[in-house]
């Protein structure tokens, strides 16, 4: 019997629901002054609450629960009502992927529209660097000719998506790319983890980072991108191979307290617990899936039981590392500041929902 078995399943949901009510209700407690984007609070559109909108919008498909579905539609009619939808970039791009499910949900053609506008966007404006590969332009930086291992979460699950409900199998074709693209210059040959970003200005990986979150963005995403899309087999294969070899690697660098460390092959970084999450719940669900063999499980369970030890009685999810650009150091990554994050909140969400199918 696991620990998550041992557990009341009635105080598992209180666990659950004090998660999403803290996600829901975060309050920056940090001076955010000196960034472009605020990465915090859920009031605000960018990649975190994006990350955030996406988990609650799984867990309402999963609950049922109509008070979800009612924060979400709410949460994008404030800002379409208040004139607060940011300009276009590869990370305000990720709350588009729960609103191209929000339109089947609510048949409201205004949602529809602005899904249309922004998956255009990515296919006819969005900066490419060499390769046709998404620029990782954000918010107050271009990224000249960068690819980031965050990209396949924040905009290539959304262009997969929009593939699928226009049924516009260019969109599709256009996400398969990404993800090859985006494997062959990340994917460290001799871990076969991924680095955290490559350069075609700089022709290098910057830091050389094989940091945990990013991993984790793969190992996460593309689950979800295997849900929203049918793919040659041939193209599947090859995904999930590197999804095998990264779990492989990543068995030999767990902690001995489920998680995995902020730069995965340094155990002089922190433990970080947003990525272990992530990692969770897609090696969990890939087992569940038939993805990855029966065998692989444990390592999941192991990093289930890491993040149960992290969430505070108020459902807060410790050990979460802030918003992290591509660093040019590896002593940038050390530096990292901890505080609760949407993120860390989420990916928590979506592992424990993932526990329970188990």
């Amino acid at each position: 019997m696991t620990k998550l078995q041992q557990i009341d399943e009635r105080l598992l949901q209180e666990k659950i629901a004090k998660i999403i009510h803290q996600m829901q209700h975060l309050k920056s407690d940090r001076d955010e002054a000196n960034i472009p984007i605020g990465i915090i609070s859920m009031n605000n559109w960018e990649w975190p609450q994006g990350v955030a909108l996406f988990s609650l919008y799984q867990y309402y498909k999963e609950s049922g629960k109509k008070d979800i579905l009612e924060f979400l539609v709410a949460w994008f009619d404030r800002h379409l009502m208040e004139g607060t939808v940011p300009e276009k970039n590869i990370n305000t791009m990720c709350p588009m992927l729960t609103l191209s499910y929000l339109v089947e949900e609510t048949g409201r053609d205004d949602f529809k529209q602005l899904c249309v506008e922004w998956v255009e966007y990515v296919m006819n404006e969005l900066p490419r660097t060499e390769e046709g590969g998404f620029q990782h332009i954000v918010s107050g930086h271009a990224n000249e000719g960068e690819l980031w291992d965050d990209t396949l979460y924040m905009t290539v699950l959304f262009t997969a998506r929009m593939g699928v409900l226009l049924n516009h199998e260019d969109y599709i074709q256009e996400s398969v790319r990404q993800f090859l693209v985006h494997l062959k210059y990340l994917t460290d040959p001799a871990t076969g983890l991924f680095f955290h970003g490559w350069s075609f200005v700089d022709r290098s990986h910057y830091a050389g980072a094989l940091w945990g979150r990013g991993n984790a963005w793969y190992t996460a995403g593309l689950v979800e991108y295997l849900d929203m899309v049918e793919l040659p087999e041939g193209v599947s294969s090859f995904l999930l191979g590197a999804l095998e070899r990264q779990v492989k690697k990543l068995a030999e660098l767990q902690a001995e307290s489920g998680l995995w460390h902020t730069l995965l092959t340094d155990p002089s970084t922190y433990e970080e617990t947003s990525a272990t999450a992530a990692f969770a719940y897609g090696i969990l669900k890939a087992v569940r899936l038939g993805y990855l063999p029966e065998p692989y499980a444990i390592i999941g369970w192991k990093a289930a039981f890491g993040v149960l030890d992290q969430i505070d009685e108020n459902g807060t999810v410790g050990g979460v590392s802030y918003g992290t650009g591509l660093g040019r150091d590896l002593a940038y990554y050390h530096n990292i500041p901890i505080c609760p994050m949407p993120y860390g909140q989420s990916m928590t969400l979506l592992m424990l929902v993932e526990c329970l199918k188990h």
